[in-house]
């Protein structure tokens, strides 16, 4: 098993800095330290399309672009389209996991999480780390 590269880098949207902050320090916990950030959709898919990237953790609330139109942005574009995209979203309401699915979300986490619930996700993603 080649595992997870663990130097991976991941690109983290969420126009709520404190929230940022929390993401990055939970990756850098489970040993990702190459890690970007956006505050914003339009922002994130510049990023996006101008660097590699190997995973996308966007927050769903965003405004004027949300974490859903992020996504289906993602998925339309040639390049993207098959890139690993995990949202955080405050709501576990059923209709929002199933825009998020049919949209093309690789998989989701519903706040407040862990670091313990951000590795099960991504594992799921990623594979075993």
């Amino acid at each position: 098993m080649a595992g997870v590269d663990m130097n991976m880098q991941i690109l983290i949207v969420d126009d709520y800095k404190t929230m940022l902050r929390i993401i990055r320090n939970l990756l850098k916990q489970l040993g990702f330290n190459n890690v970007d950030e956006a505050t914003d959709g339009a922002t994130a898919l510049q990023k996006l399309r101008d660097k590699p990237y190997q995973l996308v953790i966007s927050d769903w609330n965003m405004e004027p672009m949300s974490g859903l139109q992020l996504l289906k942005e993602v998925r339309t574009d040639t390049k993207l389209k098959d890139l690993p995209f995990v949202m955080i979203t405050a709501e576990s309401k059923s209709e929002n996991v199933v825009a998020a699915k049919q949209a093309g979300v690789t998989n989701y986490i519903v706040k407040p999480f862990n670091a313990a619930t951000l590795k099960n996700k991504l594992q799921a993603v990623l594979g075993a780390f």
